[in-house]
């Protein structure tokens, strides 16, 4: 089989690649060995997860906010089993949208294990081999797995089978406080589990800002939810169809399952890198260019396995750079500014450098703003006040360095700090203009004007004499 443009995965790098690319003009074949589309993010990653936020997120409202807003309800019974037939049929709608996405645009799948034979050809197993222009690399990411003595056990599992999981388990573990484990652990509480988070690091969500991490441990401890911080897994025994879960602190945890999420790395191996001469670090990933192009100049890398941001949206946008690089454009990813979204209970989301960072790359030049739900109006009708909205900026110029939302609706609101971010926009062009009323997206208006030191919804700090 021959073709301009190969795409090797079918995940949130290889589809938007094939799809784009066959837009413009090329004859192009995916290669995925799963049944279904999507990659992990549609099948065991993103969309499944999301969906159990939501199972969670209907619990939380009968227990905690129907009563206050006059609607009586005994109590919230969670039907684990319906949950999941709702799970599933989200992915398969998800899943099957891609499908009809690759017939509306002629995209060809090819369904099998790909590896590269060549520079220019790809065995596809049970197949008949590619032989292509251009191609473009998208086999994502595979969860890591720490040398932790006893942790082969069948009761200690990576998100893939947490998530195929049919009863919800009395007593989970969580190895990892990264987002991955803090998303779980945040549904799996609300779904009743005794949960307990081991984190090798003091905080919460280490690549975050710290008043993130310091939030989020607050609303996590006021659930019922031990959080082991600065601490390390030792050991994992099974018995009686148990864990017993040892600490380099001395503690000793007592579990019916464990999630191991410490992190992912690229999935290089296996796929005949080697044969087409590719460069690549296995825990690193394929090094490539502003382009997403990797040495060998028709080849080309996206996503989670290109080494850079393990996100889903991150992956959509660099595959279409690269599917346009490989037909012939020259499309550069540049300095973009990456929302990042967390699912938690209360839900997070940030853009741009963190407090820290900011203040590492612009010392005194650098101004906060702060606004709490509490005092916002639609915040407080939802009955969810929990957390708050900060922004970032360089006092200087005034120019908008970072955002960050901790409470309602968070991953939704982050958009206006990524596009003001993106245009370099100032902290009075965020703050200075009309805003609907009342909406949660007052808050971020807000937190500019705590900044520019003249708030209307709250008090302004009294300058010291």
């Amino acid at each position: 089989m021959e073709c301009d443009v190969a795409v090797l995965g079918g995940g949130p790098g290889g589809y938007p690649a094939a799809i784009r690319a066959a837009q413009l003009g090329a004859k192009v074949v995916c290669v995925e060995s799963e049944a279904a589309l999507g990659g992990v993010c549609l099948r065991v990653g993103c969309i499944p997860t999301k969906t159990w936020v939501q199972t969670a997120r209907a619990i939380k409202e009968i227990e905690e906010s129907f009563e206050s807003l006059g609607i009586r309800i005994s109590e919230a019974s969670l039907d684990f089993e319906r949950a999941n037939a709702w799970k599933t049929s989200t992915v398969e709608r998800m899943t099957s949208g891609v499908a009809m996405l690759f017939k509306a645009n002629g995209v060809e799948r090819a369904k099998g294990f790909g590896r590269f034979t060549g520079p220019h050809t790809i065995a596809v197993e049970g197949g008949e081999e590619i032989t292509f222009k251009t191609a473009v690399v998208a086999t994502g990411s595979h969860p890591i797995v720490p040398p932790i003595p006893g942790i082969d056990s069948k009761l200690c599992v990576d998100s893939t089978g947490l998530l195929a999981q049919t009863e919800v388990p009395p007593r989970l573990v969580i190895l990892g406080g990264g987002v991955i484990g803090c998303e779980f652990a945040s549904i799996f509480a609300r779904f009743g589990s005794k949960v307990t988070i081991v984190e090798l690091l003091d905080r919460l969500l280490p690549m975050e800002d710290e008043d993130v991490s310091s939030e989020l441990a607050k609303s996590f401890r006021r659930r019922g939810i031990d959080l082991q911080l600065g601490n390390a897994c030792k050991k994992v025994d099974e018995a009686g169809g148990a864990l017993r879960v040892e600490l380099a602190g001395g503690e000793t945890i007592e579990a019916d399952l464990m999630l191991v999420s410490v992190g992912r790395a690229p999935s290089v191996e296996g796929i005949g890198l080697e044969q087409a001469g590719i460069s690549f670090d296995p825990k690193r990933g394929i090094q490539t260019d502003e382009r997403r192009r990797t040495n060998i100049a028709h080849i080309y890398a996206a996503g989670d396995v290109a080494g850079h941001w393990q996100l889903a949206h991150t992956a959509f946008f660099e595959g279409e750079i690269a599917a346009e690089n490989a037909t012939g454009h020259d499309t550069v990813v540049g300095e973009r500014t990456v929302p990042r979204p967390i699912y938690t209970e209360p839900e997070i989301a940030a853009v741009g450098l963190t407090e820290a960072a900011a203040r590492e790359r612009y010392g005194d030049e650098v101004t906060i703003g702060r606004f709490p739900w509490a005092a916002n109006g639609r915040a407080v009708m939802q009955g969810d006040t929990t957390g708050w909205v900060k922004t970032i900026h360089e006092s200087r110029h005034g120019e908008l360095l970072g955002l960050v939302v901790v409470g309602p609706h968070a991953t939704e609101l982050i958009e206006v700090g990524r596009v003001a971010i993106d245009a370099e926009a100032t902290i009075e062009t965020l703050s200075l203009g009309m805003t609907a009323h009342p909406t949660l997206s007052e808050a971020i208006k807000e937190a500019g004007l705590v900044a520019l030191g003249r708030p209307v919804h709250v008090a302004a700090k009294r300058k010291p004499r």
